[in-house]
């Protein structure tokens, strides 16, 4: 299994907002999917509650339903894993966003005590959606969607068919429509970078990001 990382993840300073899209093959983005969805979650079943291990403050909204049965496992040293199959699935942008939204809850990102702890919840589902959306535009959709939680860092896996090669577009131009799509996991994550197996098609993109101090 080889790891490729054509790029440093650069800071994590905000990104302009209104950007969408991801950049593989350099292919404008146009957003997310719409539409609902039906999802397979494979792992080591057990029971799933809404915000299990978080409880709401006042004046802030329960956690919300989970979109499709949520199966969850548990590794070594509490790391914890989730994992979502688009097979047979429409709207997987909003799909995935509602799995990981999910899981955010689960594990204790939501509800947000402070601006930082909204702000770390946000860009997760912000990277979610542009992995996702990048397999969807340049890879004829993703197969699969992976959130592991260990040691305040969270890591997204998108895999697909494809065998392009996910690139921030150089020069990034914040007034260019599309391409921003990688540019902005470079800029929100701890790390990334693109996971493939010898003889087998497809590739597996994954990201990192760390919790608030």
């Amino acid at each position: 299994m080889s790891t490729t990382r054509p790029y440093s993840p650069g800071d994590r300073g905000p990104e302009p907002g209104g950007a969408s899209g991801a950049s593989e093959g350099g292919v404008p983005g146009t957003g997310e999917s719409e539409g609902g969805g039906v999802s397979a979650v494979m792992g080591a079943p057990v029971p799933a509650s809404a915000g299990a291990s978080a409880s709401s403050s006042a004046g802030q909204a329960a956690a919300p339903a989970a979109p499709g049965p949520v199966s969850e496992g548990e590794g070594e040293g509490g790391r914890q894993v989730r994992v979502l199959s688009f097979e047979d699935a429409s709207g997987v942008v909003p799909l995935a966003r509602d799995f990981t939204r999910e899981a955010l809850y689960a594990w204790g990102w939501l509800p947000s005590a402070t601006a930082d702890q909204r702000a770390a919840a946000e860009d997760v589902l912000l990277v979610v959606s542009e992995l996702v959306t990048n397999a969807c535009l340049h890879a004829e959709g993703p197969d699969e969607l992976r959130i592991a939680f260990e040691r305040k860092v969270i890591r997204l896996e998108v895999s697909d068919r494809g065998n392009g090669q996910p690139a921030p577009r150089t020069p990034h131009r914040a007034g260019r429509p599309g391409g921003h799509g990688m540019f902005i996991v470079q800029r929100l994550c701890l790390d990334w970078g693109v996971l493939r197996t010898p003889g087998v098609a497809g590739k597996r993109v994954w990201a990192e990001l760390g919790a608030p101090g």
